[in-house]
């Protein structure tokens, strides 16, 4: 039958968007397989965690965009959990507070991992890119790209094992941050999904809806090629960034 533009069934959006996690969702990417088989030295996991707060610190700029393009009183109020989830309401809790905890167990530096002082260019680029799609895209397009979440608890749930087992030299009290997105992911994609199912009602909206979700998962899997291009492709780390002793 010929596809005649016409929008798609809530059931159908819903697997069309659960769909592009299938293809293009990070877990894939080399470096997460290598992560996850324990292949990662000291230094090339110091790097992930080092860079992928970078990301982290961006989450709470992003919910907030969210917030102040939202007319809508009851988006606002449902979205302002995400802030408090990833920023705390005190100086030690939250989920960069959590992500901090597991870098310092790691070896990292609070200081360095602060000041993004190791951050790779591309990452830096990537994750802007996110921040941009946010605040210039219709909002439910930036809803949208949350969904993402929908994918996380998976990831999570080979990460956590995976730490346990192959980084013992991590404290597993440190691993909070990841234990933590296993309540709070499912709960973000409960409404984040039902706002994306309810305000995209035409094709064209469907279809950017998509979009943005794939932009998303490509930022993500960008964040993974910088990384893997710089610190396991041999030769490859730029004067800027130089190698650390790596006590393994």
């Amino acid at each position: 039958m010929a596809d005649d533009g016409i929008a798609w069934s809530r059931e159908e959006f819903e697997r069309r968007l659960r769909a592009v996690g299938e293809t293009a969702y990070h877990d894939k990417h080399p470096f997460h397989l290598m992560m996850h088989r324990g292949d990662l030295n000291r230094r090339q996991l110091q790097a992930w965690i080092e860079n992928r707060f970078y990301y982290q610190a961006i989450i709470p700029l992003k919910d907030a965009a969210i917030i102040r393009r939202a007319q809508d009183r009851a988006v606002r109020q449902a979205w302002l959990q995400r802030i408090i989830d990833q920023d705390g309401s005190g100086p030690n809790d939250g989920g960069l507070h959590k992500w901090m905890v597991l870098g310092e167990a790691a070896g990292l530096s609070r200081h360095d991992m602060q000041s993004f002082r190791f951050v790779l260019p591309a990452v830096r680029f990537a994750v802007d890119a996110y921040l941009e799609l946010v605040e210039s895209r219709p909002l439910e397009e930036a809803i949208a790209s949350s969904l993402t979440e929908m994918f996380a608890p998976g990831i999570m749930m080979q990460r956590l094992p995976a730490f346990e087992t192959h980084y013992p030299w991590i404290d597993r009290d440190a691993l909070e941050y990841f234990r933590s997105r296993l309540v709070q992911a499912p709960r973000d994609v409960e409404f984040g999904l039902r706002y994306v199912l309810e305000n995209c009602i035409t094709r064209p909206q469907q279809e950017r809806a998509i979009a943005a979700l794939t932009v998303k998962c490509h930022i993500l899997w960008s964040i993974l090629d910088a990384l893997h291009f710089a610190y396991v492709t041999p030769g490859m780390l730029p004067p800027l960034f130089p190698a650390r002793e790596d006590p393994r």
